[in-house]
């Protein structure tokens, strides 16, 4: 219970952290995810206890997140470049741990073993795509250079995962045969490529024979998609290959049949990459804040001197590996089709920011019986974790330098006043049509929620306009039983009725909701009282209920009953749209839905009480297809006017095809 309790708590922290970047986006995420993690460990919990496993951690934080990028990659560009990717990859990949190990041993022989200083350099050799993304966010960089790091980024995982795991073995075995060393790493490189790619191919046929024969069965399939990554990795790791770049093998024959998976529903689909989306993001931000936590005991159990020692290796290991990465594209051993090769090369050096999969493999050293002052877990741990740092920091000061800010042409101001207007249009040319008009209603007031996400309704300006249009219903009311339309009784009766929508609506407070169940108990104590003095009342009643020609006698009159008001209701409800759409404009525009809203509920509360009322499913899915074609009309006619820009209309055609898809789905649910 301790376990899941922590793990919680450190999921809690990732969620705060990600929510004040979002606020105060000045530091880059994966800080503000390591600085929570440091004020977590302030609190009185053993830190100790929240240590994974490495074999577990590789299973559930590496395998889903290194899944996700393979079956998030676009095969067709991959084809395209591979000449690319292997040069990123493999080559510098190889090349970067031969040289840096083998620099480290020659350098501090005294501390490092050939296995160990070669299980370092492949520690802090993969870059991180998500982590160089969040600098970037900001900064136009050029496609080529982008392109190139997140291939990289991929590819370069694996291998650094690869080639930590023979590191690790001859480490811990203490033999190491360099024939032997090659014929095992061809195995399990291209072993578990082999053997991701057939279980790849195998879930996908599953996938899509479940889905040609039962329809929409989002409940099995996407489960099915999220355990793959678990299995692959376990059955590859059992039959001794690599369970990493299995999992990429099977992410990447994902993307390649992702068309044929694009034919089962699209709720299906964006379930899965919504959901993926959460997971990735998730455990990217759980190992940045589990390397917080550990940060400052990790810490407290190293000398200072050590940790200078750490720091200024971390610097020179940093700089060694960029310089590295510069060459590397100056001598064009890798071909980015480059204009500016100087500042292409520079830009790729810099963008070896790492991240979650240096920290994954930090955590995932075993604990080592060597004696050397600087073989231990905890001072590696704390030496990846420095130059993790110090590429996040070169990278925030460098690239608003080095590169030209990211502009976008519209505020989003302006975006939401042109999706008022957007939405108001489709809204108008609904309210057009004197048919279906229970339908408009229901689907006005859904187009409303879509002005209303992020405005702050005014109070005063509600209460205004709600008070208006009760006036408006009660004077029309008025009229109607002066020209003998309603009896006195209807006229009480719907009184009440506006009375109580008064008294509902004014006020969405605490009191309020205390007044409307204060009055309802004192309904039930009358009602008590009743069956207590007057028996015979409810004897009577109880005849009716008994009495099936009574009964349904009653029914009928009940049902009589409930059509004049809703025929009532519909007479005063021709003024109040009149009145609203009198009154509407683009400053008030939210505060009328609501008030729309109010006479929508009193609709549905009436249409409860007979057959009648019931929505016409596809009556509400055709008006809502022509509302929203209605919305891509106003947005299309606007950018060729010149009133918006095309990135303008982008986003808002986006944004409207997001909420039809979700408004078709509430109503077939």
């Amino acid at each position: 219970m301790t376990t899941v309790y922590i793990v919680g708590l450190l999921l809690i922290t990732v969620v705060a952290a990600n929510i004040i970047h979002l606020l105060w986006p000045v530091l880059p995420l994966a800080i503000y995810q390591i600085l929570a993690g440091i004020m977590l460990s302030i609190l009185p919990i053993d830190t100790h206890a929240i240590v994974l496993e490495p074999e577990i951690f590789m299973l559930l934080i590496i395998a889903p997140l290194m899944f996700n990028d393979g079956q998030n990659v676009s095969f067709r560009q991959l084809s395209q470049n591979i000449r690319q990717i292997l040069s990123m990859a493999v080559g510098l990949a190889v090349v970067t741990v031969i040289l840096v190990g083998g620099g480290l041993k020659l350098a501090l022989p005294q501390h490092f073993t050939y296995a160990l200083a070669f299980m370092l350099a492949a520690i802090i050799t993969p870059t991180d795509a998500v982590a160089v993304k969040s600098l970037t966010t900001n900064v136009e960089m050029p496609k080529n250079v982008n392109e190139t790091l997140e291939y990289e980024s991929l590819f370069n995982d694996a291998s650094g995962l690869v080639l930590f795991s023979l590191a690790t073995g001859t480490l811990t075995s203490g033999e190491f045969s360099l024939g032997h060393g090659v014929l095992t790493f061809l195995y399990v490189f291209f072993g578990g490529i082999i053997f991701g790619s057939l279980m790849g191919w195998m879930l996908i046929a599953l996938r899509t024979t479940l889905m040609r024969t039962h329809v929409d069965i989002g409940s099995i399939v996407i489960p099915i998609n999220v355990m793959t990554p678990f299995a692959v990795y376990w059955l590859a790791e059992e039959m001794h290959l690599s369970g990493i770049l299995a999992v990429v093998a099977a992410g990447i024959v994902h993307s390649i049949l992702y068309d044929q998976l694009r034919l089962t529903s699209s709720r299906v689909q964006n379930a899965t990459t919504t959901l993926w989306n959460i997971i990735a993001s998730l455990l990217n931000g759980f190992v940045f804040v589990l390397l917080g936590v550990m940060l400052p005991e990790v810490v407290r159990q190293t000398l200072t001197a050590t940790i200078l020692k750490l720091a200024l290796l971390a610097l020179g290991l940093y700089l060694a590996m960029s310089l590295i990465r510069y060459l590397w594209a100056r001598f064009k051993l890798v071909d980015m089709h480059s204009k500016n090769p100087k500042r292409d090369g520079l830009l790729l050096a810099l963008g070896r920011i790492h991240g979650t999969i240096t920290l994954a493999m930090a955590f995932s050293i075993p604990v080592l019986t060597e004696s050397a002052q600087l073989a231990t877990r905890n001072q590696l741990i704390l030496l990846a974790a420095i130059v993790i740092l110090i590429s996040l920091t070169v990278g925030t000061l460098a690239f608003p330098r080095l590169l030209p800010a990211k502009t976008k042409n519209y505020t989003n101001d302006e975006f939401q006043d042109q999706l008022i207007h957007t939405v108001q249009y489709a809204i108008d040319e609904l309210s057009e049509s004197p048919e279906n008009k229970k339908e408009q209603a229901l689907l006005i007031d859904q187009l409303s929620s879509q002005m209303t996400l992020t405005f702050k309704i005014n109070r005063n300006v509600y209460d205004r306009l709600a008070s208006q249009a009760r006036g408006v219903e009660m004077q029309t009311l008025a009229e109607l039983r002066e020209n003998g339309v309603v009896t006195a009784k209807e006229e009480q009766v719907y009184n009440r009725m506006i009375g109580r929508d008064a008294l509902m609506h004014s006020q969405h407070g605490l009191f309020a909701f205390l007044r409307i169940w204060h009055y309802r108990f004192k309904w039930k104590r009358l009602s008590h009282k009743l069956h207590k003095h007057h028996p015979q009342t409810f004897a009577q009643l109880q005849k009716i209920h008994d009495d099936k020609t009574l009964q349904d006698k009653s029914k009928v009159v009940r049902q009589q009953y409930f059509d004049r008001l809703e025929s009532i209701f519909n007479m005063t409800m021709t003024d109040v749209n009149e009145f609203l759409d009198e009154v509407q404009t683009s400053d008030n525009v939210h505060e009328v839905a609501m008030v729309r809203r109010m006479y929508l509920n009193r609709q549905q509360t009436l249409d409860r009480f007979h057959s009648r009322g019931e929505m016409d499913i596809n009556v509400l899915r055709t008006l809502a297809i022509e509302a929203f074609q209605d919305e891509h009309s106003y947005v299309q006619q606007q950018a060729a006017a010149g009133v918006i820009s095309s990135d303008l209309a982008n986003a808002l055609n986006e944004h409207i095809s997001n909420d039809q898809l979700v408004c078709i789905q509430s109503f077939e649910d």
